[in-house]
C-alpha cells in the first residue's frame, strides 16, 4: 500500500467511532456497591501491613519525597491519621479508591460502545481479579494507581472520539498526580507515547494542546523531582541496591505472563483477552492505542524485571474492552433466546469461578483456614520477593505479629533498672519494626524507635545520645563489633507472621562508637 493509500486507510479508520451507548446505572452503582461490601471485612480484619505502618511514620514527616515511594501514599496516611489512624480509618482510603475503579470500568465499557450487557460483565470481571481485591485491602500508591492511570485512559478514549483536544490538560493533570502517587506511571506514560506514534493519534504532535498537557504533568510532578535532586536521587539507588541484592523475585517472559493470568483469576484471561484482540483487530480498532498501551507496558515490564503486579492497574480497560467484544460477538447471534442464554451462561461461570477464589483474595478467613482453604484449592501462597517466608502470604503474613513484638520490648525496656532505661534506645532493623514502635509504643510508654532503614535513614536518630540499645533483628556476632556486650534478651514469634521477623532480641551495651558517628554506616536502602 502507498503512503498516501495507508495515510487514507488510517483516515476512515478513526472516522469509524461507535455510538455511546446509555449508561446503565443500576450497574454502576451495584458494582460499586458490590465492591465497598466485599471490603468492610478489611477494615477490621487482621493487622496493620508492614507498609501501612511505614506510611503512616512518612505522614507524621510529609515531605515531596520518600526514599522508595512517591509522596501522595503520605498524605492518604495523614487523612487517616487525622481520623485517629484506625485500621477502618485506614483502610476506608483503599476502598473507596477500589469502588472508584469499579465505576471507571464501567465508564471506559460505555465509552467503547459497549451497553448494559458488556458494562456488567467487565463490573462483575473486575469485581472479582484477586490482585485487586488484595490491592484494595490495604492502604498503598497501589489501591490508587488505577485511577490515575485509567482516568488518562478514559480521557484518551475522549480524544480518538474528537473531544476537544484541551483534554490533554486533563491528561496532563491526571498523569502528573499519576507520578506522585508512583514512580511506575513514568513507565505507563512511555507506553502511551508508543501508542499515540503507532497509530493515527500522531496527528496530535502536531497540536500545541498535547505538548501543553505533557508540561502540565511535569509541573505537577516537578516537586518531587526537585526533592530527588535535593537528596541526590535517593530512589534511584535504592533500585540499583534491589536489583544489584536480588531482592525480588525475577521472572522470565511467559512465567509472567502466566502471573497475570492468575493474579487477574484465570477465568478473567478469556476476557481481556478478547478485549487486547477487540482493540487490535477487532471492530474496536478504532481505539487501537489503547490495546498498543498494553502491549507497550507488558515488554517494558518483561525487560525492567518489574513484579508481576505492576501491570495490574492497566487491566480495567482491557475487562472493558473485553465486555464490548463479547456484546457484540453474542448480539450477532440470530436467536435472541441464545442470545441471552450465552451471555446469562458466561456471567454465571465468572460469579461461580470468582466466589472460589475470593476467600483467597479477601481476609474472610482465620489464618489457619486460609491456609486449609488455599490446600483444598492445590494452592501455595505466592510470593514476590525472595526473602519473604511464611505460612501465609507476604500480604497477609505481614499483619501479624507487631502488637506483640511491641509488647516484648516494652516487657524488656521497662525490666531495666532506671539508670540503664534512661540511656536506652530501640534500634528497629526495618521501616516496619519501626512503624509497629511509633504506632504501638505510646501505649507501653516507649521512646520513638531508631532506625536507619529506608527514609528512617533521612529522619536520623533524633536526640538520642545514649549508649545502649534494644536492637532487633541484627545477629549477636555483628553487634560485638561495636558494642561491648551483647546480650539475648528475648525472641520474638508469631505463627502467621513472616519469619524474617521471628528473631531474637538483643541488648547492646556500650556503644562504640556513638551512634551520630555510627550513622552512615547503617544507612540501609534496598
Amino acid at each position: 500500500m502507498c503512503i498516501r493509500d495507508r495515510q487514507g486507510a488510517e483516515r476512515a479508520e478513526s472516522d469509524i467511532r461507535p455510538t455511546i451507548p446509555h449508561l446503565s446505572r443500576q450497574v454502576l452503582i451495584g458494582a460499586v456497591a458490590i465492591k465497598l461490601l466485599v471490603h468492610i471485612p478489611g477494615l477490621f480484619r487482621y493487622g496493620y501491613f508492614r507498609d501501612e505502618l511505614y506510611f503512616l511514620d512518612c505522614a507524621r514527616h510529609l515531605d515531596w519525597g520518600y526514599v522508595d515511594c512517591a509522596p501522595l501514599v503520605a498524605v492518604y496516611a495523614k487523612i487517616a491519621l487525622l481520623f485517629g489512624g484506625s485500621l477502618p480509618a485506614l483502610r476506608i482510603l483503599p476502598m473507596l479508591a477500589g469502588a472508584g475503579m469499579v465505576a471507571l470500568t464501567v465508564l471506559l465499557a460505555r465509552q467503547l460502545g459497549g451497553g448494559a450487557f458488556a458494562q456488567a460483565a467487565a463490573a462483575l470481571a473486575i469485581l472479582i481479579a484477586p490482585v485487586h481485591l488484595m490491592i484494595g485491602s490495604i492502604l498503598s500508591m497501589n489501591a490508587f494507581e488505577p485511577l490515575f492511570w485509567m482516568g488518562c485512559i478514559y480521557v484518551l478514549i475522549r480524544i480518538i472520539r474528537g473531544g476537544d483536544p484541551r483534554l490533554w490538560l486533563m491528561f496532563g493533570v491526571l498523569a502528573g498526580l499519576g507520578l506522585q502517587n508512583k514512580h511506575s506511571t513514568l513507565f505507563f506514560g512511555a507506553a502511551v507515547a508508543v501508542a499515540i506514534l503507532a497509530t493515527p493519534l500522531r496527528r496530535e504532535l502536531l497540536r500545541p494542546w498535547l505538548w501543553i498537557g505533557a508540561a502540565v504533568a511535569l509541573a505537577v510532578f516537578l516537586p518531587n523531582i526537585v526533592w530527588q535532586w535535593q537528596h541526590d536521587f535517593p530512589t534511584l539507588e535504592d533500585l540499583r541496591n534491589v536489583r544489584e541484592t536480588g531482592k525480588n523475585i525475577v521472572l522470565a517472559p511467559l512465567p509472567f505472563f502466566g502471573e497475570q493470568i492468575m493474579m487477574m483469576h484465570p477465568v478473567n484471561a478469556p476476557i481481556w483477552l478478547a478485549g487486547l484482540w477487540f482493540l487490535l483487530f477487532g471492530r474496536g480498532r478504532t481505539f487501537r492505542a489503547v490495546g498498543l498501551t498494553y502491549v507497550a507496558l507488558l515488554a517494558l515490564f518483561i525487560v525492567f524485571h518489574a513484579k508481576s503486579y505492576y501491570l495490574a492497574p492497566i487491566y480495567p480497560m482491557l475487562l472493558a474492552a473485553g465486555g464490548t467484544a463479547i456484546e457484540v460477538w453474542t448480539t450477532q447471534l440470530v436467536n435472541r433466546k441464545w442470545q441471552l442464554v450465552s451471555r446469562s451462561l458466561i456471567m454465571a461461570v465468572v460469579i461461580v469461578f470468582g466466589a472460589i477464589l475470593m476467600p483467597m483474595a479477601l481476609p474472610l478467613l482465620s489464618p489457619q483456614r486460609h491456609v486449609d482453604y488455599l490446600a483444598r484449592l492445590g494452592l501455595e501462597p505466592s510470593k514476590t520477593e525472595v526473602a519473604h517466608v511464611g505460612p501465609l502470604e507476604q500480604l497477609w503474613g505481614d499483619q501479624f505479629g507487631w502488637p506483640e513484638l511491641v509488647e516484648e520490648i516494652a516487657e524488656i525496656y521497662w525490666a531495666l533498672p532506671e539508670e540503664e532505661r534512661a540511656r536506652t534506645g530501640i534500634f528497629a532493623s526495618n521501616y516496619g519494626e519501626a512503624g509497629a514502635i511509633n504506632l504501638f509504643g505510646p501505649q507501653h510508654d516507649l521512646p520513638p524507635a531508631i532506625c536507619a532503614h529506608q527514609t528512617h535513614s533521612m529522619w536520623g536518630p533524633g536526640d538520642f545520645e545514649g549508649d545502649q540499645l534494644i536492637w532487633l533483628q541484627w545477629s549477636a556476632e555483628s553487634l560485638e563489633q561495636i558494642c561491648a556486650s551483647v546480650e539475648v534478651v528475648g525472641e520474638h514469634f508469631h505463627q502467621w507472621g513472616m519469619a524474617e521477623e521471628n528473631r531474637l532480641i538483643l541488648l547492646c551495651r556500650q556503644l562504640d562508637p556513638p551512634l551520630s558517628e555510627l550513622w552512615p554506616r547503617l544507612r540501609h536502602w534496598n
